[in-house]
């Protein structure tokens, strides 16, 4: 994409996708990112990810079906980085009044959604990504970002009041996902043979949790835009809940795969943190969303992320002669993470010995 002359800050700040659709119009240059001659093979299915129960790992008590299925999870992310996970304990209902919630955001007309616009470099707020480097293709989707926990973190200006259930129904999803990831956490360690807060002590008491609400609009033209470009995220991990449209792939072995809808599950992805405190035993997958020329799709994502000036690195029951030390210590990776990323990039090397 290198020589695409980049389009206006305000042009690309007082447009959304979501107008261009409605409007009819081609997708502008800087959203073009294929070459709309796709020739890789793409699974329909990701049989291969297994569903992992985490009721399991809430007895306090061992059993013979904890111990498999810490097994499965650690097959899981050794293999793939990710994992399906149901026995949650969120119901179904409420699952489905997040996706209300978001899709009724999003459906707003814009002037409603434009209260909550955020300013061309910034990441919190509704719009697309801040303008990237020269160079680098937009995705094909609009966003609502929000810093969720800790709660003196959080912008209010930002969180919709529209619809009238939104805040609220954000707030008790933040507390979920709080014991949420705690739990998998736990479960990470005690699949590696470690003690039980190895990873919580690192991402510390005011771990971050950051909301991402996705739009992905329908395309005509899937074969060029992507709803979001390959990458791999800089968080310790990514709870993302999908709609029954899917779209989400997963990169391995050079084919992509794509990621089953499955409505009671979450998709728990490793990222780039977690890569660096279980040294590199777990995998920060590469993955994308690609769009679909006949319907919109919904996703929401939960970024969770070491408390800032938090320093991280490889456990040390992780490191021995077999796998020396891959990674040094570091701190705020997010941050250069997204540097990178601005510039199409991974930033792993960074943080490597």
């Amino acid at each position: 994409m290198a020589g695409v002359p980049p389009l206006p800050a305000e042009v690309l700040l007082s447009k959304r996708v979501q107008e261009m659709v409605l409007n009819g119009e081609e997708p502008p240059p800087l959203y073009v990112c294929r070459d709309g001659d796709e020739t890789e093979e793409v699974s329909s299915t990701l049989s291969s990810i297994p569903i992992i129960d985490v009721s399991l790992f809430s007895a306090s008590a061992p059993s013979s079906k904890q111990e498999e299925e810490l097994e499965q999870l650690r097959s899981a992310l050794c293999s793939w980085g990710c994992f399906q996970a149901k026995g949650h304990g969120i119901s179904s209902s409420f699952l489905d009044e997040i996706r209300k919630v978001a899709r009724e955001f999003f459906q707003q007309p814009m002037e409603e959604k434009k209260k909550y616009v955020k300013g061309v470099a910034d990441t919190e707020g509704y719009g697309g990504d801040p303008v990237p480097e020269e160079g680098q293709p937009l995705d094909w989707s609009d966003r609502l970002f929000l810093d969720v926990y800790p709660e003196d973190r959080r912008k209010p200006k930002f969180w919709p009041e529209s619809p009238a259930s939104f805040r609220d129904v954000l707030e008790e999803y933040t507390v979920k996902m709080k014991v949420f990831t705690e739990t998998v956490s736990k479960a990470i360690a005690k699949s590696l043979s470690l003690e039980e807060n190895s990873f919580l002590n690192q991402f510390g008491e005011r771990g971050a949790l950051q909301a991402r609400f996705n739009y992905y609009l329908r395309s005509d033209r899937p074969d060029l835009v992507l709803g979001l470009k390959p990458h791999a995220d800089g968080s310790g991990y990514t709870v993302i809940l999908q709609d029954d449209v899917e779209g989400l792939q997963i990169l391995k072995d050079e084919q992509w795969f794509t990621v089953p809808t499955i409505s009671d599950a979450f998709l728990v992805l490793m990222g780039d943190q977690m890569e660096i405190m279980t040294n590199g035993v777990f995998k920060s997958p590469v993955h994308r969303v690609v769009t679909n020329s006949e319907r919109e799709r919904i996703s929401v994502a939960m970024f969770y992320t070491p408390e800032p000036n938090k320093e991280i690195g490889p456990e040390e029951g992780l490191v021995n002669e077999e796998r020396p030390k891959l990674f040094k210590k570091v701190k705020d990776y997010a941050d250069i993470h997204w540097e990178y990323y601005q510039r199409g990039t991974r930033a792993l090397h960074v943080a490597k010995v």
